[in-house]
């Protein structure tokens, strides 16, 4: 398969994004982790919430998806997390490299 899984996350303190983006490295269920600080407005039960994030964008197997979201939902600092994702046509370098470095 020529697709790379993109799966994009964000939880609300930066030092668990970086514990979670760690575990999914140690587990193998990434190649790579990136974090960006963003700012996020949106409606929650009723009210306007504006907040710091870290969104979390993961890069890893089309396969992994199922075991990728299921951890997530166990990590996560949110109720209802946002776990967006989708399958990109990859460069066959990088693709090469992501299916390296997933292999046990």
């Amino acid at each position: 398969m020529n697709k790379v899984l993109l799966l994009i996350t964000t939880d609300c303190s930066e030092k668990k994004a970086k514990k979670i983006a760690k575990l999914i490295l140690k587990k193998k269920l990434a190649a790579c982790v990136s974090l960006k600080e963003i700012y996020s407005i949106y409606e929650w039960q009723g009210k306007i919430e504006e907040v710091r994030e870290v969104e979390i964008i993961i890069k890893s197997k089309p396969e992994l998806k199922k075991t990728l979201i299921v951890f997530l939902q166990k990590m996560t600092s949110h109720n209802i997390p946002q776990i967006i994702y989708k399958k990109f046509n990859s460069e066959k370098k990088y693709l090469k490299w992501v299916n390296k470095a997933l292999s046990n």
